[in-house]
């Protein structure tokens, strides 16, 4: 007799794989070889932190049961002959919600709040009526995209949403589109029918190394913000990978000066990331004996206000947000000689198409060709 078991397997940083585990076991259709074990790529915190991973917790676990379930009735059916003709029918946004919870720990704040935004934004569109998978069609995809492209903020109902943020939110329910049928549930791949909401081309703000050098001298409500903000206009940084920075992770040598050994959050990727000299020396700005964390009780949400206020006192009329710090430092890099190559890596880019949005920025051949026509006029020296 068969039988379908969900079990779990403790893996790094507290958290649990599911898996199924069936016996007899079953051929694998990718390797062709006997298998026990279906990994589910749902994953369980033990103990939980907070609230948003116990929910995600019950959502994982409840989706795997369902998964179980199927792979049983399946199974059974195969073994007296019967037609595989089971299909999971389950509640969309249920299924929607739980891939959303799966990003908490992969994503950084900034980029999980879009994945919550993007279902906040469904749900919106699906009203108070229950969407069952089976119920999920092109025509579905093309109306949440046309709602999306029409749709005022949340925060604001005098405003729409920018273009580029439905094109993120509509990304994201792609996402969820092409997960559910990898797993099934989707009975046809509706993604690849889909046309995408096209970004808008947007200016990338930076500062120059004289607005840097005024925003160092003008004081601030909360300094630490400001060595933040600086270092990644030294290091091209996000704050997600600052926040996390340990003094541990520096390293200083005769062969290679300072440097950050760097698991960055988003691209996950590991390298040695070398800083200036004078980027150290920010560092060591207010260092706490035995201190493990190199700038500690800091949010991304804490440092708007200040940062804000920041821009405003020092003069500068340019709209900068955190992140546009590390834009500086690609575009500097750039203005420099830097060959892109280079900064793509120094960004951490995995693609180097990325990084070539600062070339526009700075078209150097531009600049040139803008000044080759310098004619002399009488009264303009």
């Amino acid at each position: 007799m068969i039988t379908v078991n969900l079990r779990k397997k403790k893996i790094a940083n507290d958290k649990y794989s599911l898996y199924l585990d069936f016996y007899p076991p079953i051929i694998n259709s990718k390797t062709g070889k006997p298998s026990r074990r279906e990994f589910l790529k749902l994953y369980l915190n033990e103990p939980p932190k907070n609230s948003v991973e116990k929910s995600q917790n019950k959502k994982n676990l409840e989706f795997a049961e369902l998964i179980r379930s199927k792979r049983h009735v399946q199974l059974r059916d195969r073994e007296y002959g019967f037609e595989d003709n089971v299909r999971l029918n389950i509640d969309f946004i249920e299924y929607y919600d739980s891939i959303v919870a799966s990003k908490f720990e992969s994503e950084n704040m900034s980029n999980y709040s879009c994945w919550k935004s993007s279902l906040k934004y469904f749900k919106a569109f699906c009203g108070n009526s229950v969407v069952y998978s089976n119920s999920v069609s092109l025509q579905m995809a093309n109306n949440f995209r046309r709602y999306l492209l029409a749709a005022y903020q949340f925060r604001s109902k005098e405003k729409k949403l920018s273009t580029n943020t439905a094109s993120k939110y509509y990304k994201i329910f792609i996402y969820v589109l092409k997960q559910a049928y990898k797993e099934n549930i989707l009975t046809k791949n509706i993604a690849e029918d889909i046309s995408f909401i096209k970004e808008e081309e947007t200016f990338r703000e930076y500062l120059s190394e004289e607005e840097i050098t005024k925003l160092w001298n003008t004081k601030i409500s909360k300094p630490i913000v400001k060595r933040m903000a600086i270092f990644s206009a030294f290091t091209g940084l996000r704050f997600s990978d600052i926040l996390k920075l340990k003094w541990d992770d520096i390293y200083g040598d005769e062969h290679q000066g300072y440097y950050i050994q760097l698991r960055q959050q988003k691209t996950k990727s590991t390298q040695n990331h070398p800083i200036s000299p004078n980027a150290y020396k920010i560092l060591e700005i207010d260092k706490e004996p035995n201190a493990i964390l190199i700038f500690n009780n800091i949010t991304y949400h804490a440092i708007n206000r200040p940062l804000k206020e920041w821009i405003t006192n020092s003069g500068i009329r340019k709209k900068i947000s955190f992140h546009n710090f590390r834009h500086s430092y690609a575009t500097l890099q750039l203005a420099k000689g830097t060959d892109i190559y280079t900064v793509s890596k120094l960004l951490g880019h995995k693609n180097v198409a990325t990084t070539q949005i600062y070339t526009k920025v700075l078209d150097k051949n531009k600049i040139k060709a803008a000044n080759l026509i310098n004619i002399d006029l009488d009264g303009i020296s």
